[in-house]
């Protein structure tokens, strides 16, 4: 902005603070709102019926700027929701929080390569969200409080990060640190120029109070995985796969995932379409009350990974997943979705989209979860100003309809509008 005319934006986005211009100041901000119509949230089991609720989104940001090393970010969020019958969720509110408050020391910049490190509360996302990710889709973003060093050069980008979660309370300033490291890896990515992209991980979690179906115990445990993946014109792929190790209080974790997802975007024809069909296994246990655990923990995953509202979670899961997107115009952007979803254990349940045990499964001999039909479209005003609707409708399966003695199909409806400067 330091170069274009000075209009009130760009004196927001770039404000000197020396006349060298080696200091400056940067504003930034976002204002989100959501309506949310649910029918059917969890498929009749809690009587709750018809829900109907308001999400809202505030954000304000500062980007301090000292010479080419020295970095300060800070970000204040507020978060509010309003009407839903059975309270907020922990995704839902958090009236009053620091979302991002770190400071970049960069060791080293030039056209080859650089090396930084951050320090402070930050946000994390990796790959295609299938682990960590901010959970955009969410009225509360994600984020932690520790340390990451990050190396980039032309082709190649490593991060190694030490971090500790808050757990979420829905007043003013009264989130609750673990003070614990609770959150480790290392996260790389290897370019293949016209052949696609390599990432390799490490992760790792530590929780004290983990629930499973296998039951509720002290959770130690390291992930290791690789993505390929290539998007863009003419074929489109991304596969990844994932191994999990550790302790579940006193016995031991063997865990794994694999998705594969590949389609073909037709560049030259009017609207870009793309077909694509994404295909998961997920572990989830094999034998119940034995004190080991086959489950698969998604760790932090990107909350609309099945669907903008899904209402299975990436655990103990085989699914089959088909999906078109078309661009009516250069603004407005359609995509339709099926999702049928099948449990991979007969000894294990039904997951929320965040992890957590939702429905316990072991006492039925019924594999088929249902099927979810979705609809969305994406309209983009402006660079400040997007607009996005949509519909889901959830069709319960054998298994759902064998544990809920009254099951009933879920109909998810929402409207979204963000301003962002």
């Amino acid at each position: 902005m330091k170069d274009s005319t000075r209009t009130l934006f760009n004196r927001i986005k770039y404000l000197p603070l020396a006349n060298n211009g080696t200091v400056y100041l940067s504003f930034g901000g976002e204002a989100r709102m959501e309506y949310v119509d649910f029918q059917n949230e969890d498929w009749g089991r809690l009587g709750i019926g018809h829900n109907n609720f308001l999400l809202q989104r505030y954000s304000l940001h500062a980007d301090l700027n000292i010479g080419e090393r020295i970095r300060v970010f800070t970000q204040i969020r507020s978060a509010w929701e309003g009407g839903r019958k059975n309270g907020p969720r922990p995704i839902d509110e958090d009236k009053l929080n620091i979302q991002n408050l770190f400071v970049d020391f960069t060791a080293f910049k030039n056209t080859a390569q650089s090396l930084k490190l951050r320090i402070g509360r930050q946000e994390l996302d990796y790959g295609s969200g299938r682990l960590i990710s901010v959970r955009e889709g969410p009225n509360l973003r994600l984020y932690f409080t520790g340390g990451k060093l990050m190396y980039a050069s032309s082709k190649f980008f490593i991060d190694a990060f030490v971090m500790m979660a808050d757990t979420i309370n829905t007043g003013a300033f009264d989130n609750k640190s673990s003070k614990e490291i609770n959150l480790w890896g290392v996260y790389s990515k290897l370019i293949f120029p016209e052949a696609g992209n390599l990432d390799f991980y490490y992760l790792g979690i530590r929780r004290n109070a983990a629930l499973f179906e296998e039951g509720l115990a002290r959770e130690i445990r390291y992930t290791l995985g690789a993505r390929y993946w290539k998007y863009g014109g003419g074929f489109i792929y991304n596969f990844e796969a994932a191994y999990q190790f550790g302790k579940f209080g006193q016995g031991n974790i063997l865990a794994w995932t694999a998705s594969a997802d590949i389609g073909y975007s037709f560049e030259g024809i009017k609207g870009k379409p793309s077909i694509n069909l994404r295909h998961d296994y997920i572990s989830g246990d094999n034998k119940a009350g034995d004190g080991n655990l086959q489950t698969f923990n998604p760790l932090y995953p990107k909350g609309g990974y099945f669907g903008f509202s899904p209402q299975i979670g990436p655990v103990n899961l085989i699914d089959l997943h088909p999906y078109t997107t078309v661009s009516l115009s250069n603004k407005l952007v359609f995509q339709a979705d099926v999702v049928f979803n099948w449990r991979y254990s007969l000894k294990d349940g039904v997951y929320r989209p965040s992890g957590i045990l939702n429905l316990k499964g072991a006492s039925s001999a019924k594999r088929y979860i249902g099927t979810a039909y979705l609809v969305s479209l994406n309209y983009t005003i402006n660079k400040f100003i997007t607009i996005n609707t949509g519909a889901q409708y959830f069709r319960t399966g054998s298994f759902i309809d064998d544990l809920i003695s009254d099951p009933k199909d879920g109909l998810f409806i929402n409207s979204r509008v963000a301003v962002k400067f």
